[in-house]
């Protein structure tokens, strides 16, 4: 698995992972939204040159010019619902993707251990496609590999690429140790080497969810 860390580079992403970081800012959702999509577009420009394209004539005023074009759109899969807004700035460059939805959530018991659930899966068939599947965050990798492996059961794509704005260094071992192929290429803005016990990042940036669409009911 190929471990792309954008943010480790100068570029406009640090200036969106600094706002989405920062506390003072955190308070302003519909920026927090905003920031999360702009990184999902600057991410599907870079993934866009790992895609195969063809050559198309198109027919200008002044006579005809020859284009390289993408030659099939990928499938965007998101994990609901902090992914939501990086899914839209994946189909902002790619819009003619189709789309597939996991609803994922985290049941936390008494003795504070917790287990990941999914209930509900919205995907086309994946046979050969190209698949994006983003969410905000990659804290233990538990829940994105039950994700992946889910939506495995929809055919096996010709590759995919994972994209977490922020991620722990533990979370990239437990991808690189249980998924562990050429077909999957990693995307993240930044690593983070801490988290709580509660699997939260640390420096990190909160609840990505909450920040993003508010907080949520008991």
């Amino acid at each position: 698995m190929k471990i792309n860390i954008l943010g480790s580079a100068g570029s406009i992403l640090n200036q969106f992972i600094a706002e989405i970081r920062d506390v003072q800012i955190q308070s302003d959702s519909p920026r927090f939204r905003q920031n999360l999509e702009r990184m999902g577009q600057v991410f599907a420009y870079e993934i866009s040159k790992t895609l195969e394209y063809s050559t198309r004539e198109v027919v200008t005023p002044f006579g005809t010019a020859e284009i390289p074009v993408l030659k099939n759109p990928p499938v965007l899969a998101t994990i609901m619902r902090a992914g939501l807004p990086i899914h839209s700035g994946l189909m902002n460059y790619f819009d003619c993707a189709g789309s597939a939805f996991i609803s994922a959530y985290r049941k936390v018991y008494k003795d504070g251990h917790f287990k990941i659930h999914i209930n509900y899966v919205s995907c086309p068939d994946l046979g050969g496609e190209v698949l994006i599947l983003s969410d905000a965050l990659l804290a233990t990798g538990y829940s994105m590999e039950l994700c992946y492996r889910e939506l495995l059961t929809y055919g096996q794509p010709a590759h995919t690429h994972i994209v977490t704005v922020l991620s722990s260094a533990e979370g990239i071992d437990h991808l690189k140790k249980n998924l562990n192929t050429s077909q999957i290429t990693f995307w993240t803005g930044a690593v983070d080497e801490e988290m709580t016990a509660q699997a939260y990042l640390v420096p990190g940036l909160g609840d990505a969810g909450d920040l993003a669409f508010g907080k949520k009911g008991d």
